[in-house]
């Protein structure tokens, strides 16, 4: 049975919530996955690993433990590049419903490069946009079509 992975410290609360839905009518774990203490409601198909403090200690507990056919739930194009790295058929979904495979992750570690790039000469850029209904409609059809794939064993 495969496993959805969640990069939880910066998965908004909506996301976490539809997950909670998720692994409970579908009857799929779902691992939290944070280096801050985190509430997750009481279920046999939710846990909850709390890591150090500490740079990408969170995004190494994902990838040592994720198997083939598992789902991680993560914004962090850096850590969606290293799984798919370690397995291209492994499944990434951002929060915003944009799932990341071999063949668009090179594109999307370029741009976020060059955003890097630009804010450290000193050119003021914007942040993420504000999650919106789209996203999150987005996140939850691609989620449920992971959800009622055939499951690997």
């Amino acid at each position: 049975m495969s496993t959805i992975w969640v990069d939880a410290d910066a998965c908004p609360v909506v996301i976490k919530e539809i997950l909670y839905r998720a692994a409970d009518r579908t009857k799929t774990q779902v691992i939290f996955v944070a280096n801050q203490s985190l509430k997750i409601p009481i279920s046999r198909y939710i846990t909850y690993i709390q890591v150090p403090k500490g740079f990408d200690v969170a995004d190494d507990e994902i990838i040592f433990r994720m198997k083939k056919g598992d789902l991680v739930i993560t914004a962090d194009i850096a850590l969606a590049a290293e799984i798919i790295e370690i397995d291209k058929e492994s499944l990434v979904l951002n929060p915003c419903g944009k799932l990341y495979t071999h063949e668009n992750i090179r594109q999307r570690l370029n741009i976020r490069d060059f955003m890097d790039t630009m804010r450290s000469s000193g050119i003021h850029t914007i942040g993420p946009a504000s999650l919106t209904q789209q996203d999150r409609q987005n996140f939850g059809n691609e989620l449920d079509m992971y959800l009622q794939r055939p499951k690997l064993k």
